[in-house]
Order: structure tokens, then sequence, then C-alpha cells
């Protein structure tokens, strides 16, 4: 029986991030499962991986009349995000949702106002925000002075399952609007400053996907200090595995890079798996002597603490759980999640237009 303390939570989408958030209620105290959502079989899949016994819903509204929840989770395709954050904030429950937080960011800013409305908490499934290593480059970046120069990609060479997964996406958002996103939200966080200006082109690689959407695609951003950065995704079996797992900064000072020897191996560009690991940091200091030889050697930060992908899904869910219990101020957050999309989708006007987007 549940402890009538429990926060109840209604988890909506049983794919890949889904599955992991459920799994994550099910290993954390405080928290209890009290229906789960899904409109294909994953559900029942997932209810077993559970250990079984959870209400099964075909259809979300239904879900959320009938197991009246405290909060819910929502992993489902992006399309859907604005429309069952709401419907969830205006019921009274807090939300968790995986990003973007909408496919629009007029919709992005409906969910925040619809939050600060109801006075509940609402939080964006940003996974790098709660790993260590992430934590760590993000402030040695911070030490190289300014302007930074950002580099970094997530190419993923998917077939199978992850083509489906993809091409679904696809009829909503490009690779740099969902993934961009997160390395967005990186830059931001590295430079403190304001992104003034972005440039983005794109390449529509095969028929699979709708006609006007492209998958593959680059992005720069101009910041007001002078720092620049650009992003790269492309998804699809055509996509190469050389060099897509690239995460570089440098700065008048020198250079900080994660270095992914096994995550950036063959045959991981598509495994979520892969996507978080980080492994070390490689430090380099810009320091010479007369002749123009560096002083110090580069530094490698192996750190001890290297959460797996469902112990990420475990924090973020800690962290959600948390804020709903010590009524945590998530104004910042919010309004970083609505700004990273805010660019993402400047990007993505850039790759349909052809022009420079100023913001």
């Amino acid at each position: 029986m549940a402890n009538q303390q429990n926060i109840k939570v209604l988890v909506v989408g049983c794919g890949n991030m889904g599955a992991s958030h459920a799994m994550a209620y099910k290993l954390l105290d405080g928290i209890d499962i009290c229906g789960i959502v899904s409109t294909g079989k994953s559900k029942e899949v997932l209810n077993e991986k559970l250990g079984g016994g959870y209400p099964l819903f075909d259809d979300y509204y239904s879900a959320l009349k009938a197991t009246q929840p405290d909060a819910v989770c929502i992993s489902t395709y992006p399309d859907t995000h604005e429309a069952f954050a709401i419907a969830a904030l205006e019921q009274g429950c807090h939300v968790f949702i995986e990003k973007p937080l909408a496919d629009t960011v007029e919709g992005a800013e409906r969910v925040a106002a619809a939050a600060k409305k109801a006075g509940k908490k609402l939080v964006v499934g940003y996974i790098l925000r709660h790993h260590p290593s992430w934590e760590k480059f993000i402030e040695l970046a911070q030490t190289l002075g300014k302007p930074l120069v950002m580099r970094m990609n997530l190419n993923q060479q998917s077939h199978g399952i992850m083509w489906n997964v993809h091409r679904n996406l696809m009829k909503s958002l490009s690779p740099i609007v969902d993934c961009g996103v997160h390395y967005i939200d990186v830059m931001c966080q590295m430079v403190r400053s304001k992104p003034v200006q972005v440039t983005a082109i794109g390449a529509r690689l095969t028929e699979d996907i709708p006609q006007g959407n492209y998958n593959y695609g680059q992005l720069q951003i101009r910041f007001e200090d002078g720092s620049v950065g650009w992003y790269e995704a492309g998804w699809g079996p055509m996509v190469s595995e050389t060099a897509f797992f690239v995460k570089d900064v440098f700065g008048p000072k020198g250079a900080v890079s994660i270095v992914a020897k096994e995550a950036g191996g063959k045959g991981k560009s598509d495994s979520v798996e892969a996507h978080t690991k980080t492994e070390s940091i490689r430090l380099h200091h810009a320091d010479i002597d007369a002749n123009n030889e560096f002083t110090k050697p580069d530094e490698w930060i192996n750190l001890l603490d290297e959460p797996d992908h469902q112990e990420l899904c475990n924090r973020e869910q800690r962290y959600f759980l948390k804020a709903i219990n010590e009524d945590i101020d998530l104004t910042d957050h919010i309004e970083d999640a609505v700004n990273s999309l805010r660019i993402a989708f400047a990007c993505d006007e850039s790759v349909r237009t052809g022009q420079v987007v100023r913001l």
C-alpha cells in the first residue's frame, strides 16, 4: 500500500526516457506511480519491467481524470508537450517534462505561464545539468577568459528502433532543435552573456522524413561578449561516425575538452547510454615562455562520479521531488529552458530562410 504522504505521479510516454523516469520513481522514496499512459504496447512492457500492477491507460486525459495525480511526468513526442503540460497544471499537478518544453516558443511561454498561474513546479529534462562531469566542464570553461569558442556536436548514425524514433521526432522538430537545446543551454551557462545572432545550415538527406524538414543541421551563435559557438546534429543511417562526438571549448587562457574514448567509439553514435558519458576532461593551458613553448603540461581530470543514463534520470527525479517538497524557486530554470528553445528555433528559421537571425 502506498504511503499517503507520497507524491502520486502519472507517467506519460513509455519510450526510452519515459521508462527511465518511471524506473527512477520505482527506486525513489517519497513518490509512487499511480498510472502509466501510452498509445501503444510500450506501457505493458514497462509495467512488466516495473514488476506489474500499475493501472494502464491509452488516453492521457482520461488517465489524468481517473488517477488524480499530484504530479505528471511527460516523455511523449514534442508535439503533445504543450497541451499535456497545460492540462496537468490546470488540474493542479506539478510537471516534469522532457525537453523541449514545447514545439514552438509561444507554446513554451504558455506552459511557463500556466505553471506560474497554478503555483506548481515545472521541471524540464535538461539531463546534462545533473551530470557532475558536465558541471565540471562548464566550470572549467568559465576559467578560460573571454571570448570563448565553443565547438560541439552529436551526430547519430541511427538505425533499427532509433531510426524509427528519429523519424517520429522529425515530424515535429529538426535535430538541431530537439538535441540542440541541450548544448545551447550548456553554451549559455558557459558564457552567461546574451546571444545576439544566429546562422544555420541544414540538409535533407532522405525521402523518409517530411518534405520541408531536414535531418542534418549546423548552427552558429554569436554572443554579446564576443564569444561564438557552433553545434551540429545529424540523424539517420547515412550519417558518418567520424568525429560524431565533439565537446570542445577554448578561450585566451587555454582549452577544455571532453574526451570520450569509449563513448566516442564505433557503433556508439545512436546509443543513448553513450551520449551522456564523459570519461575524462582534458584541460590545456595556453601559458608560454620566451621561446613560445608551453610552461604547463595538459591536465587530465578523471571524475570518479560518472553516473550512467539511469542514474542521471534518478538525479533528475530527485531534483523534481526536492523542488516540490522544498518549494524551490524555478524561475531561472524555466527562463533558461524557454531561452534555449528560442535560440534553437531562431537557428531553425535561419536554415529555412538562409538568413542571419538577430535575437
